[in-house]
């Protein structure tokens, strides 16, 4: 005999379930008085993201589980939509852990006309009407890099990121050597965002380039993007952009994605040519985020991962 609880029953207290439906209410409610229409893209997209740390679930003979809706909504945006957002399921491959599941809740959204610095602000707002908790820090990527690897993430090559990674037994076996993307986010995920947001949410900002693409790059430094993420307690909670307009340089950027997709041994993905199209068209400038509604709620209820505020962790499925 076990005393541990039959697989049948629910991940999530019912105490848990009832603060998940009421912060879900909480958001939709923000979203409405800001003026941003709630929008259903839906889960199955003919062409995934090229990105190569993103990997899409596969549907047999369909296409693929949306990673993100953010292909779908920027085609809103082409079209003439003001600011849109989606709150529902997306899906990655080989995503399971304390704060991971191949299935998981995102609210994305975007303002036209809008700066990364408006929605910055607009997450820090969201995050103290939701959540009684706001941005507390801005930081730049650089000195977080700095502060905490010991390297100029900027100059540093892949032979002095590997070095550190092995000196602090981070380096997994078979890494790409060569590869500044790889090592530049196995350390910035393993040594320098857990000690993030311990007194609050932080925002970093001025990510280095490299694997920027759907993103624009900072006009005053080309080796930076215009993306920013909030950490909250050592996690990822969202992630933001000023969105790339350009459509020449979505193309070349998707294009490099696949390449270093096969440069690793994975296969490369379907280019999506109805976002291309409606770049093609024109997509206002704009500004974007990301936010984990499962990490948000799991954060706020002070639990050590997502499992305990799903209906069902992926364990229980």
């Amino acid at each position: 005999m076990t005393d541990e609880a039959p697989s049948w029953r629910p991940s999530a207290t019912r105490e848990t379930l009832a603060r998940r439906a009421a912060l879900l209410a909480d958001v939709r409610r923000f979203m409405a008085e800001r003026g941003v229409m709630e929008v259903d893209t839906g889960v199955i997209g003919r062409a995934p993201p090229a990105e190569r740390g993103l990997d899409a679930l596969s549907v047999k003979d369909a296409g693929w589980l949306a990673p993100s809706p953010e292909h779908a909504l920027k085609r809103l945006l082409a079209d003439g939509s003001d600011a849109i957002y989606q709150l529902g399921h997306v899906f990655r491959a080989g995503e399971s852990g304390r704060w991971h599941n191949p299935e998981f809740s995102m609210l994305e959204w975007y303002r036209p006309g809008a700066t990364m610095s408006d929605v910055v602000e607009e997450t820090a707002a969201l995050l103290a009407t939701v959540a009684d908790t706001s941005v507390v820090e801005r930081v730049r990527y650089r000195d977080v890099f700095r502060e905490h690897v010991g390297l100029d993430p900027l100059t540093a090559g892949p032979a002095a990121l590997a070095r550190v990674a092995n000196e602090r037994g981070v380096a997994p076996p078979g890494a790409p050597a060569d590869s500044r993307v790889f090592w530049l986010d196995l350390l910035m995920s393993v040594v320098v965002q857990p000690r993030l947001g311990r007194d609050g949410p932080v925002c970093v900002s001025g990510f280095p380039a490299d694997d920027a693409v759907l993103v624009e790059i900072e006009p005053a430094d080309a080796r930076l993007s215009r993306r920013f993420e909030i950490y909250w307690q050592g996690v990822e909670l969202a992630n933001g952009a000023q969105e790339l307009t350009d459509p020449a340089r979505a193309r070349a950027a998707m294009a490099r994605e696949n390449e270093a997709r096969e440069a690793a041994g994975v296969a490369p993905v379907p280019v999506d040519a109805a976002l291309l199209a409606a770049m093609d068209y024109g997509l206002p400038a704009s500004a974007g985020v990301a936010l984990g509604v499962d990490r948000l709620l799991a954060l706020m209820l002070g639990h050590d991962g997502i499992g305990a505020v799903l209906p069902f962790a992926w364990a229980r499925r």
